[in-house]
């Protein structure tokens, strides 16, 4: 198992951090839309290929979560070499997005349950030989009209903690990510109330499943008003609380962490991230970073429009970069740029 920890050291190496591309054919074809791009399988390819191939992502990242059907795919150059061993060539550790989706919650409004675990033990031997060696399962938690109920929440971690230890026993570190969505009206201090009591259940049930702390990667919301409140928290705000948080929840056998983005834009989601490096760096038991998907993704897909490869590539590079330097709390004069 000393395999694990390593390799979720170097997922949280400081200064680098995790591409989330494991975007759901339904959720890519509605950003590809927005650009007016069919999303067709050899579009979908050729748009993963744009994003993995470009020149030294590898300085900044140090992995990539993909979808199924990206797994499996190649570089769309003439040597169509698997997307799983271009990234292990460039030092880039490939993983593996498992979960099927957030579902209703039988029996509660509102609230939503991830399933996945019916035949996981299967799919993950597979995703180990065609090359992954973490993976991704996302757990959803609402905050609004006397929810979340403690149902969802320890629902949720059991399934989290059942889908981690099934990693473990395969040889991938697993990402554990209880989401707190950003929608509603909620306060900052909703949601520090409601991270505070997913944190301390999901790490009771890790525990309870014995799965090794010291190999998988926390990748939280941070503590942030509802999209809807009328008081929208300051950076140093979020910063705080965040960091609070985190250090009175997560145990310091735990590598790293690595935050969601959330919905957040994408200069607030390196503003936060900096902001909290930049203060408490030396007070950290675990490493800071991120594991972004639209707040990497977004201005390189505007950017490329179905075909413009080197407006997107540097479009990448300039958020990746950003959110490196975002890690050691030396991204604000980066962000004074944007």
């Amino acid at each position: 198992m000393e395999a694990l920890n390593i390799i979720a050291n170097k997922m949280v190496a400081k200064g680098k951090g995790i591409l989330a591309a494991d975007e759901s054919t339904p959720t890519c074809s509605k950003r590809f839309e927005s650009i007016g791009v069919e999303s067709t399988y050899e579009n979908r390819n050729e748009y993963r290929d744009m994003l993995l191939t470009t020149e030294g992502l590898n300085e900044y990242i140090s992995g990539v979560i993909m979808f199924d059907e990206t797994l499996r795919q190649s570089t769309t150059c003439k040597d169509k070499i698997p997307f799983t061993d271009y990234l292990d060539s460039k030092g880039i550790l490939p993983g593996i997005k498992v979960d099927t989706g957030a579902k209703e919650f039988a029996g509660f409004t509102n609230e939503k349950i991830t399933e996945g675990l019916d035949g996981l033990r299967d799919r993950l031997k597979e995703y180990y030989k065609l090359g992954a060696r973490f993976a991704k399962w996302r757990a959803v938690i609402t905050i609004g009209d006397m929810i979340p109920s403690d149902a969802c929440i320890y629902s949720n971690a059991h399934g989290l903690a059942r889908y981690a230890s099934l990693c473990q026993e395969n040889g991938l570190v697993p990402i554990v990510e209880p989401e707190i969505l950003m929608n509603g009206s909620h306060t900052i201090e909703d949601c520090y109330e409601v991270s505070q009591r997913t944190l301390n259940v999901v790490f009771e049930q890790l525990i309870m499943h014995h799965v090794l702390l010291d190999g998988i990667v926390l990748k939280p919301n941070m503590i942030i008003s509802g999209l809807d409140c009328n008081e929208q928290a300051s950076v140093e705000k979020v910063s705080e609380l965040t960091f609070k948080c985190l250090k009175d929840n997560v145990p310091s056998d735990v590598p790293g962490i690595a935050f969601l983005s959330g919905g957040q834009s994408s200069d607030l989601a390196t503003a936060h991230l900096n902001t909290m490096n930049e203060k408490y760096i030396d007070n950290m038991p675990w490493n800071l970073t991120f594991s972004y998907g639209r707040a990497l993704q977004e201005d390189a897909l505007k950017a490329w429009a179905g075909s413009n490869r080197l407006d997107a590539q540097k479009a990448l590079m300039f958020r990746s970069r950003s959110n490196s330097l975002a890690t050691k709390g030396m991204a604000a004069d980066m962000m004074q740029n944007l």
